[in-house]
């Protein structure tokens, strides 16, 4: 992910200190399958609990300062509804023939779960994992 990728409408979801990206491995099944979508990826916390999230959105995904750090494409930040971080799906990034049909069109996380969300390069919420802001 380079710099220039934040800025042109990405969502960046920076995890708590602990957390893990894991994505399976793709099943190739004897008979051809159509619209199942990709292998699952999951964020996996210290506790051993795990959040699955929408593979065919994330652009990028890598560990720093030891947290998750996942780069979303086509995916906005609504802010907090009901208690949980809402993102929702604003274009696919995958062709539909690659896609599940039954892809969720909104994603939430629980806040203690994330340290910081960033829309377009900018600080949406949160405090970044290594960094101190007042």
């Amino acid at each position: 992910m380079t710099a220039g990728e934040e800025v042109m409408g990405f969502c960046v979801v920076e995890f708590v200190r602990g957390s893990r990206v894991e994505r399976e491995r793709g099943f190739v099944p004897g008979l051809p399958i159509v619209q199942n979508g990709p292998p699952g990826t999951f964020v996996i916390f210290a506790d051993g609990s795990r959040v699955p999230l929408p593979t065919d959105q994330i652009t990028s995904m890598e560990e720093r300062a030891g947290a998750a750090r996942v780069v979303f494409g086509g995916m906005r930040f609504d802010g907090v509804e009901g208690g949980l971080l809402t993102f929702r799906r604003v274009r696919d990034l995958a062709a539909e023939h690659e896609l599940s049909p039954e892809r969720g069109r909104r994603m939430t996380l629980e806040p203690e779960t994330v340290a910081a969300v960033f829309m377009e390069g900018r600080l949406a919420w949160g405090r970044p994992v290594g960094q101190c802001w007042q």
